[in-house]
């Protein structure tokens, strides 16, 4: 594990923009809204002016800022209404946790995805003729399971992560406790015209009991991303505490991939500790595994002022084998 901390920035998009920060709050646009929403770590005054700050679509009032939590819109706005980022369609929409149906900051994991998983195909494309090592003739591997590279998305949200590896080409399963919010990734797969008959099975269930339900049937995954929450229930009231069932996660996770898997991504908006807490954790989950971790912050570009703001903490671990 290298102990550096890396910037994970997302700078590449066009339907949002992180407009100012300042005085524990974020002002940002989603498409054609704008909105404040909780920032706690902005120490720092606001750079804007307060006629752009109060010329909003809405503001979500945490229970700390002295006011009843939850939305307050000044202008009338549509239920969710559609957003892109590189080609690939999903919803936003005002939740009352203060998200908006996906976390901006980590479009540098959708990049890291699609790209892990398309130069992959191409090695395994290009290791299906292999020479004969008795006569220099070539053999073709005629097994279609071969080329095949199972994705796993936990703690899925509503699978923007899940497109992308989609678009790739992967097989993806993407699990999540919460039946509204797995409607809701269907949905965005129905955006995408190109990816509604993609291979993708969406499941509620409990993270932990769907690993080990996994490991029993002997299924295998190349690749992993997993977002876990601070706290939070399953289906049948299963509970989710991460400094209790972080390591359990990690441990079962490790058992459902194969002997020589691409990458592993983990990220956490709920563990205030350094990402190297994170790079720590994954790098001794997978010490069986020939590959490195790399950890470090996600971050926004603000538009005020040209400054990088640090978002949430990730983990990343990337095999050290170029072919699968």
């Amino acid at each position: 594990m290298n102990n550096q901390i890396k910037i994970f920035c997302a700078k590449d998009w066009v339907d949002y923009e992180l407009l100012d920060t300042g005085e524990g709050e974020k002002l940002e646009r989603f498409g054609p809204y704008i909105f404040v929403r909780p920032y706690e770590n902005a120490f720092w005054p606001k750079t804007l002016t307060k006629k752009e700050w109060e010329n909003i679509d809405g503001k979500f009032w945490s229970s700390k800022q002295g006011a009843k939590a939850g939305w307050k819109m000044n202008n009338k706005i549509e239920d969710k209404w559609e957003m892109e980022y590189k080609g690939i369609k999903f919803f936003a929409s005002p939740t009352p946790f203060r998200h908006l149906g996906f976390f901006p900051e980590q479009a540098p994991h959708f990049d890291f995805i699609e790209e892990k998983i398309n130069v992959a195909f191409a090695q395994k494309k290009n290791s299906l003729s292999l020479l004969h090592p008795s006569d220099g003739t070539f053999r073709q591997q005629n097994s279609s399971s071969a080329s095949k590279i199972k994705f796993l998305n936990l703690f899925g949200y509503t699978g923007v992560a899940s497109l992308f590896a989609l678009r790739a080409g992967a097989e993806v399963t993407h699990v999540d406790a919460s039946k509204n919010i797995l409607k809701w990734a269907k949905e965005n797969q129905g955006l995408n015209a190109e990816l509604v008959e993609a291979p993708v099975r969406v499941i509620e269930d409990d993270v932990i009991k769907f690993l080990e339900r996994e490991e029993k049937r002997g299924n295998k995954y190349d690749a992993v991303i997993m977002d876990p929450p601070k706290f939070g229930r399953g289906p049948k009231g299963e509970v989710w505490e991460i400094e209790k069932d972080l390591p359990k996660l990690l441990v079962q996770v490790k058992k459902v991939l194969n002997n020589k898997p691409l990458f592993v991504i983990l990220t956490s908006y709920a563990i205030d500790a350094s990402s190297l807490s994170l790079g720590h954790a994954l790098s001794d989950a997978m010490k069986s595994f020939k590959g490195n971790v790399e950890q470090g912050e996600l971050c926004v570009l603000e538009k005020s002022n040209g400054r990088l703001i640090p978002l949430a903490n990730t983990a990343l671990w990337i095999s050290s084998s170029s072919v699968n």
